[in-house]
């Protein structure tokens, strides 16, 4: 089966953008009901949770991705049988995720208190929150999680995103009364958890309708099955960095410095999130395909359409940090007051490492959509233990800024290098890497020369907050469109990303 990799992306576009826009805007609204009714400290522990569970996760240890990778080939060989077997595989590994992850959050109870420094509210029962985000996670591996795994296959994505739009609409409907006219938090996350247990059974019902053919049933070779734990094995260490990025922060900044700060640092954070999110459609509607033609596809094409992708999010990413750049200060300002705000010093530091986080993710969907796991298995571990062990060293005496340049370092310094080499070792050419290099930094500098520039240009302007916010917005997205078209606009591979976003705005996609 040959997947129509430019209607499923449409369609995977649409509809998780629409997803993404509810999560970008509806958790501005609650966190700002949340800090004027409850309290800047809840804001605090809501991420310190967050990151906790993260952190349990890794029991997940990358099967996910691995199960998705092997199911690959036998959805583009029409194979009912393995793709069966690896339902059944994946169901019963779900299963026991989830028993793993609830037993390792039972043990971790006891050193809770541990994690936060200074004193918590008093009307605030930390254990009892623990146990309510952490039986929110573990319901998510027990109730159907598996059969996910064949809308993320056959690049059909946005069918769990219609679910999920329909469910989260309801569930922040129900949490905004939840904080105004209760203020009570224990009810907020109770109808958190009744929505996850919603999503995954309304999931599993649409799949069922759409895949009547795939019962998790039957059992593969033992060297399929050794084949895919392998996988899960070199997927580990991928997965470590991950929670190690997410996690290490923010334990760090709660454990020296307390809620409130850390609660101000995922304000600013939260940003970025929002616009990860809409990058992260992007990536989930490429993903598939691009396995799918790493299989069908000749090498050359194949290297032909990464530098092209690469063009394209670079131009995305050089937008988006100008933007960053240019209205942090004044959005902040009035999402959470002037009390609420860092200097820009931070903001110099969150745009850097947005952009540096972006341009690596795509080219860890290559890697990730190839699944070259093993070859890649040491990079992100020694990312992550450098992440941290910076972190640790320079939170004393840097604070925050310890804590985002340790990001930023361990991605541009260690990442993205490794991630490079090694692409280019497995999946691509190894004559086309000088080329590649140099025609990424040229990237990087054409978005660090538009990012000034922006800057530059937004500092001129002395007027109102509303205005400055309105203004900033419209230089900071024409100033990169500017510089970028006069550097790549005249080079084939802009027009055809120019003529690809067409196809896609205008529906005309073969």
């Amino acid at each position: 089966m040959k997947i129509d990799r430019t209607k499923n992306a449409m369609r995977t576009i649409l509809f998780d953008g629409l997803l993404k826009l509810l999560y970008m805007i509806v958790p501005f609204i609650l966190r700002s009901i949340m800090l004027h009714y409850l309290g800047v400290e809840y804001l605090g522990l809501n991420g310190l949770f967050r990151s906790i569970l993260s952190f349990l996760n890794l029991a997940e240890l990358g099967v996910g991705s691995a199960m998705v990778f092997s199911m690959y080939k036998p959805i583009a060989e029409d194979d009912r049988e393995s793709i069966c077997a690896l339902l059944h595989l994946y169901r019963t590994l779900y299963r026991a995720i989830g028993t793993v992850i609830a037993v390792i959050g039972l043990a971790l109870t006891p050193f809770l208190r541990r994690l936060i420094s200074g004193e918590i509210p008093e009307d605030m029962n930390l254990y009892v929150l623990y146990f309510m985000n952490l039986g929110c996670t573990v319901l998510t591996y027990w109730l159907f999680a598996y059969k996910r795994s064949l809308l993320d296959a056959h690049q059909r994505t946005d069918v769990a995103s219609r679910v999920t739009l329909c469910a989260q609409m309801a569930e922040y409907i129900l949490k905004v009364p939840a904080l105004i006219v209760f203020r009570n938090y224990y009810v907020f996350l109770a109808i958190q958890l009744l929505a996850q247990v919603a999503i995954n059974i309304a999931t599993a019902i649409q799949v069922n309708r759409m895949y009547p053919d795939y019962p998790p049933e039957g059992s593969l070779p033992r060297e399929k099955v050794l084949d895919i734990v392998h996988r899960v094995r070199d997927l580990f260490t991928a997965k470590f960095a991950g929670v190690v990025f997410n996690f290490a922060d923010t334990i760090v900044i709660s454990a020296f410095m307390g809620l409130a700060a850390l609660a101000i640092y995922q304000n600013y954070f939260f940003v970025i999130t929002a616009l990860r999110m809409f990058l992260d459609v992007f990536i989930v509607a490429c993903i598939a395909g691009v396995g799918n033609s790493l299989l069908t596809e000749s090498d050359e094409k194949n290297y032909h359409d990464f530098a092209r992708i690469t063009m394209l999010f670079g131009w995305i990413m050089g937008i988006c940090s100008a933007m960053l750049l240019c209205m942090y200060q004044p959005f902040m300002e009035i999402w959470m007051g002037r009390e609420n705000m860092l200097t820009f010093d931070y903001v110099i530091c969150f745009a850097i490492y947005f952009y540096s986080m972006g341009m690596n993710k795509i080219i860890n969907m290559f890697k990730d959509a190839a699944g070259i796991w093993r070859r890649d298995r040491l990079r992100p571990l020694v990312a992550a233990l450098v992440n941290l062990g910076l972190n640790l060293a320079t939170v004393r005496w840097l604070g925050m800024y310890g804590v985002l340049l340790s990001s930023v370092i361990s991605i541009s310094v260690v990442e993205i290098p490794w991630l490079c080499h090694n692409l280019f070792r497995e999946v691509f050419s190894h004559s086309h890497l000088k080329e590649y290099v140099l025609f990424f930094c040229g990237l990087v500098a054409v978005a660090l020369a538009s990012c000034a520039a922006s800057w530059a240009l937004c500092s001129l302007l002395q007027v109102g907050l509303w205005p400055t916010l309105f203004l900033n917005a419209c230089i900071s997205f024409v100033t990169p469109n500017i510089f970028f078209f006069a550097v790549y606009g005249r080079k084939q591979m802009f027009r055809e990303s120019i003529a690809q976003i067409k196809r896609v705005v205008l529906k005309k996609g073969a």
